[in-house]
């Protein structure tokens, strides 16, 4: 049976970076972000639950979701951003293990889910959790350079988000990206060994 980990960490610590050098390596991967997405296109399957519990004002005149819209709704209350939650997480769940069965010979395979210690629910499908860890100084950096937002605006989503700490806590393993790409690709190979011992028995 396929064991499978989730990847996770906060804004600009390079979590899809490691999605991306792991699949490298042949590693089956989902991506709980683009499941989400799809849920919510047009067409997706979470629209009409959302449609029901938000009203037509989340939804521009074309019928296509207003993801900016529904953004700031959840960010201001905590009972929208718990409805959205009870919506979207059984359907996140249901079509992330229907992909999970499409990988049955695989040793080991990732999971990236950005809100993984917000969001506990998703670790029943995990057999171990791995956090992608640098400074704050560092993802302010990183996220400057990739996004053209700006020091407060990234300030803004650290503070929304779970603190470092609280991420390493849920770690099963950990690895550092403080350094450049070939230090990091070479911590990411590392710990594909490590995976395929643990899970290959």
């Amino acid at each position: 049976m396929t064991a499978w980990v989730g990847l996770t960490g906060g804004i600009g610590s390079g979590k899809s970076t490691a999605a991306r050098l792991f699949a490298q390596h042949g590693v089956p991967l989902i991506d709980a972000d683009a499941v989400s997405r799809a849920l919510t296109a047009d067409g997706g399957a979470a629209l009409p639950a959302i449609r029901a519990a938000f009203g037509e004002a989340v939804f521009d005149f074309s019928g296509s979701l207003n993801r900016a819209t529904l953004r700031q709704l959840v960010f201001q209350s905590p009972e929208a951003k718990s409805k959205l939650e009870n919506i979207l997480h059984p359907l996140i769940l249901a079509e992330i293990r229907m992909q999970q069965q499409q990988y049955p010979q695989a040793t080991y395979g990732i999971i990236e889910i950005p809100l993984l210690t917000e969001q506990p629910v998703f670790q029943s499908i995990l057999q171990r959790i791995l956090v992608i860890d640098c400074s704050e100084e560092t993802q302010i950096r990183r996220t400057i350079e990739r996004s053209g937002l700006t020091r407060d605006m990234i300030n803004g989503i650290l503070t929304a988000q779970v603190s470092r700490q609280q991420r390493r806590r849920i770690a099963d393993d950990l690895i550092s990206n403080e350094a450049g790409l070939p230090e990091f690709a070479a911590a990411v190979k590392r710990q594909h060994l490590i995976y395929q011992q643990l899970f290959g028995s």
